[in-house]
């Protein structure tokens, strides 16, 4: 990356919120946003033309979420930094961004000068959470339950789309045992008996939304 300036491509479906981002973040001198798209799908399509640094990228956007687009940018891009813009704030949403690879997470309601030290960090090579970000992925969660790990969220995320305890060992390398033991402490701090029960609450806090499978 040897441009003087710092490329960013905005990936949101809300038009008033990607030119308003956009609108702030060339006020500074050190920022060129290269396009303002409305869904991960036309990210990855323009990716070799517009060649960003930095994208700053929404979840929950139709023909394809974030979650999958990142997955699919990095692939492809690997050099790239991806910042989750969203209105999200659970340790699930966050969780599960940056299990599939982005380098940071920050909340839509956040001050400009956030954004752009969120951009600043991660072409450093540091990942970056805004303050409520990291207040979501404390230990515990606001109404005093345990919250769960980065990989019990990457784990929910995959039992909630109906994969078996050998089929999420498989995709995430690692032993039946292991996805048994983590699923039970899923069940223990979220208090729920029953896979059904882990569906019904991936589909009530949005943990299902944006991967771009549904």
């Amino acid at each position: 990356m040897t441009h003087s300036h710092t490329r960013v491509l905005i990936v949101d479906d809300h038009p008033m919120v990607a030119e308003g981002i956009r609108a702030l973040l060339e006020t500074f001198d050190d920022i060129e946003v290269v396009e303002c798209l409305t869904n991960g799908q036309e990210a990855v399509d323009q990716l070799a033309e517009l060649a960003p640094d930095v994208i700053l990228l929404d979840l929950n956007m139709p023909q394809m979420g974030g979650l999958t687009a990142t997955e699919i940018i990095l692939e492809r891009a690997p050099e790239t930094r991806i910042l989750i813009l969203s209105m999200h704030d659970s340790p699930e949403y966050i969780g599960a961004a940056l299990s599939h690879g982005a380098m940071g997470y920050v909340l839509k309601d956040v001050p400009t000068d956030d954004v752009k030290d969120a951009i600043d960090t991660v072409m450093r090579g540091e990942k970056y959470l805004c303050d409520g970000a990291q207040a979501a992925m404390s230990p515990k969660t606001r109404d005093g339950r345990e919250a769960l790990t980065g990989r019990e969220q990457t784990i929910l995320l995959e039992l909630a789309q109906g994969k078996s305890n050998r089929d999420v060992a498989e995709t995430l390398d690692i032993s039946v045992r292991t996805v048994e033991t983590h699923r039970k402490n899923i069940k223990r701090k979220l208090g729920i008996s029953s896979t059904a029960g882990l569906t019904r609450y991936a589909l009530e806090h949005g943990v299902l939304q944006g991967t771009g499978r549904f």
